[in-house]
């Protein structure tokens, strides 16, 4: 008995122990945690506040009175939304970005497949082309693929300049290499008795792809979603070369940067336009995050 309460009296101690050891890293983390999201805070606040006291007064003035909810409005949200034509960029932004996110995890999902488990003439060469296109500077790219949307336009009819296909192919292209290397290393990870046993058991490439390594390759393949969807729901330049000022084809983050006016008299409604962009991406991180660490650590080493 007494052996008994000594051990408990002994592991209550080295857990007050731990606990004083541990104490200063989580205050560093809470207070660096404290400082990262002050911003966003006061930010969110402001969104909810009238033109004037924005202009008159600092946002932090609310927690003098936080129950006085005449100090708060919708307005902001109101006239983004409404009167802006934050609406109508919503939909755009997804309709860019949803088949900007499916069109290179497939082709990714096949290429990767092909590298990690095919063999074919070239394979290591391909691959390391592959990769080594991740080093080319996004904006090396743009004018040579506009002038090559503009000649095919002329040639065939198709007109891939100013259209939705024209960006899904350009995000398409720009993605694919960091997509097919991220699933690649984990595909290639995959043990490999279960690629030979269903082989085995007579299934050919493309059932073992879809049956077998497909749904064990889900982690990975959410994380990249989330890398890509939030490259593209968050991209200005792209959108801006490919689809122009169509009002018919602006998105979000168009919108956005002249939402604030010619003059600049209305950058008030940037803290309500913001969170508006951000409803997005939040709902894709956070239903995809359990899978973002496992899908970018596995396959990172073998053995």
């Amino acid at each position: 008995m007494s052996v008994t309460i000594q051990t408990k009296e002994s592991a209550s101690r080295d857990g007050i122990r731990r606990f004083f050891r541990s104490a200063p890293l989580w205050i560093g983390i809470l207070v660096i945690a404290f400082i990262w999201t002050l911003p966003t805070v006061g930010l969110f606040i402001t969104s909810f506040r009238p033109e004037d006291d924005i202009n008159n007064s600092g946002w932090w003035t609310v927690f003098q009175h936080p129950f006085d909810f005449t100090q708060y409005t919708l307005e902001n949200y109101d006239r983004v939304i409404n009167t802006s034509g934050m609406g109508a960029a919503f939909v755009n932004s997804l309709l860019v970005t949803i088949p900007a996110v499916v069109i290179p995890i497939t082709i990714a999902a096949f290429a990767a497949y092909a590298f990690a488990w095919l063999q074919f003439p070239g394979r290591t060469f391909f691959f390391v082309l592959v990769v080594g296109l991740m080093v080319v500077p996004l904006q090396m790219s743009l004018i040579p693929l506009l002038k090559l949307y503009v000649d095919l336009g002329n040639a065939t009819g198709v007109e891939l300049n100013g259209s939705l296909l024209g960006v899904w192919l350009a995000h398409t292209g720009f993605g694919l290499p960091l997509a097919i290397f991220l699933l690649f290393g984990y595909i290639s990870s995959l043990p490999g008795e279960i690629i030979e046993s269903a082989y085995v058991d007579g299934a050919s490439p493309l059932t073992t792809f879809t049956r077998l390594v497909l749904p064990l390759s889900v982690p990975v393949i959410a994380a990249f979603a989330i890398f890509q969807f939030l490259w593209v729901w968050n991209d200005l330049l792209v959108a801006l070369v490919f689809l122009g000022t169509n009002p018919d084809r602006v998105v979000l983050t168009a919108k956005l940067s002249a939402l604030v006016g010619e003059r600049g008299q209305d950058w008030f409604l940037l803290t309500a336009g913001a969170f508006v962009t951000m409803i997005v991406p939040l709902i894709v991180f956070f239903s995809l995050q359990r899978y973002f660490v496992r899908g970018l650590t596995a396959g990172s080493v073998k053995g």
